[in-house]
């Protein structure tokens, strides 16, 4: 009971909730700026609460064992809650534009968000899974708010169908390991699977179908392909919603299963995700070279940096031995924290240079932003450098962390197609630097944004390029919220 200060951050963020839901229940219309101002307020407060909580360096079990808060959960959570913060900032103009900004774009944010922290926190199989659903839940509801567009609709629908699948695999592959080992808590499972006592080929059966679920929520190839539609077919404000923190959620949720429960067969789902790295790798840099929809080029970078992700993770374990498991981890958390900050800017921009009537859609609109306005410009450019991994900003040093963790895993044919394949997906990102300082604007509008949006462009760029030249302190923190988690 004296550690039950490590979950109030948690019990804000559904106070929240409940405080927006009755202020727009009373107020409609009118309570929409306080609605706005409950989601921001709270998810920053809750973010610097979760970064105090992760710097004593507590760990705590709740509510049966079936909840968690250890540093490595504080870290997440607080990357999560201000990714949350920055999204609905950066989209406040954008929906206010197509008469979106309504209670239930941020209700479901907000829904959204506590589905995450659950991904994050959970220590079972059940509750695991319960987080997994109310942030999926609520992200094929928010894709859907916009009803005329049937994009919109079109990606809702597909994300809905292609996610109850991805739930129908771990919920199949949870139940192979709950019949091997009898029990639904990670910690015991872990136990039970390292005494091997267990019949092999059932846990495999079940390792098999969470890898996959797992695949699916991260985007990996070859269960990557509603990225690309949902990515196209949202809002953009929406896009961003599902792309951020859900993404960080969903690796840190792979980290409970994997890392936690199934380290004891690290032999087998790394050899899956050897596969699921180096298709996301090849098809994501390469695909996107041909995309001329921006968010449809996002969507494959993203997939291919997930492929990285994938990296870190599978480097930890080395012929049995698990010596060099905190800084493989520690180095694909890195990189998802990395990835957070560079796709909040890049969304940022992209909802800037739209309006009203217009949508940022094509690559070929960010012609001539720097005649337009060299500030966003430059953002950009620092945002797209670190996208492809060029020093000085933060994405060359988060490659370079990965890629010394697969050589160390003696994956040096992996790390050599991570390094080609990188060098094809820089020519896309490089394209929109020499659009946006070397083509004639098409677009003649005067690029707008409110001071909270603008003011926090210029800090997201800022802190990727502060974050490269003096990354050690991530990296430490990284660091030490994953040496709790591994043997």
């Amino acid at each position: 009971m004296q550690n039950t200060y490590l979950i109030l951050p948690d019990a804000l963020l559904m106070a929240a909730v409940v405080v927006a839901w009755l202020n727009d229940l009373f107020f409609g219309q009118e309570g929409r700026k306080t609605t706005y101002g409950i989601a921001v307020l709270s998810s920053v407060v809750a973010a610097v609460w979760y970064a105090v909580n992760a710097l004593d360096g507590h760990s705590q079990l709740f509510f049966g064992n079936m909840y968690v808060v250890d540093p490595f959960a504080n870290v997440m959570k607080a990357f999560v809650s201000i990714g949350y913060a920055a999204s609905i900032i950066y989209a406040r103009k954008y929906i206010e534009d197509r008469e979106l900004f309504r209670g239930d774009f941020y209700l479901l944010g907000m829904f959204s968000l506590l589905g995450q922290l659950v991904m994050i926190s959970g220590n079972n199989f059940l509750t695991l899974y319960l987080g997994l659903e109310l942030m999926s839940l609520s992200l094929y509801s928010i894709i859907a708010l916009r009803t005329s567009a049937a994009q919109a609709n079109e990606a809702a629908m597909k994300y809905y169908v292609l996610g109850a699948l991805a739930s129908g695999f771990l919920l199949y592959g949870i139940s192979m390991l709950y019949g091997a080992t009898g029990t639904l808590d990670l910690n015991e499972v872990f136990k039970i699977l390292a005494s091997g006592r267990v019949e092999n080929s059932v846990v495999l059966f079940g390792v098999i179908f969470v890898v996959a679920a797992i695949a699916f929520k991260m985007g990996a190839v070859p269960f990557h392909m509603w990225v690309p539609d949902v990515y196209h077919g949202a809002p953009t404000a929406m896009t961003l919603l599902t792309g951020g923190g859900p993404k960080v959620a969903a690796f840190a949720w792979g980290v409970r299963f994997l890392v936690i429960a199934l380290l004891p067969y690290a032999a087998d789902w790394q050899q899956m995700l050897v596969i699921l790295a180096a298709l996301s790798l090849i098809i994501g840099n390469i695909t996107g070279i041909v995309q001329k929809n921006i968010k449809r080029m996002l969507a494959y970078s993203a997939i291919a940096n997930m492929g990285f992700i994938l990296l870190g993770l599978l480097s930890g374990v080395v012929d049995g031995k698990a010596d060099g498991a905190a800084s493989a981890y520690s180095s694909a958390m890195f990189y998802s924290v990395v990835y957070l900050v560079t796709t909040l800017g890049t969304f940022g921009i992209v909802m800037l240079l739209a309006r009203k009537d217009f949508e940022c859609e094509f690559i070929d609109d960010l012609r001539g932003l720097n005649q337009r306005h060299p500030i966003y410009a430059f953002v950009m450019l620092l945002l797209m450098f670190s996208l492809a991994g060029i020093p000085p900003t933060v994405g060359f040093y988060a490659k370079l962390a990965v890629l010394e963790a697969t050589v160390n895993a003696g994956l040096t044919w992996l790390t050599v197609l991570a390094v080609i394949t990188s060098v094809f997906g820089a020519f896309y990102y490089l394209r929109i630097v020499k659009i946006m300082y070397f083509d004639a604007p098409t677009d003649e509008a005067p690029v707008t944004a409110y001071g909270g949006a603008r003011a926090l462009l210029v800090v997201n760029g800022l802190l990727v390029l502060a974050l490269g030249i003096v990354p050690g302190p991530l990296m430490n923190v990284c660091l030490q919220a994953v040496h709790q988690l591994t043997p």
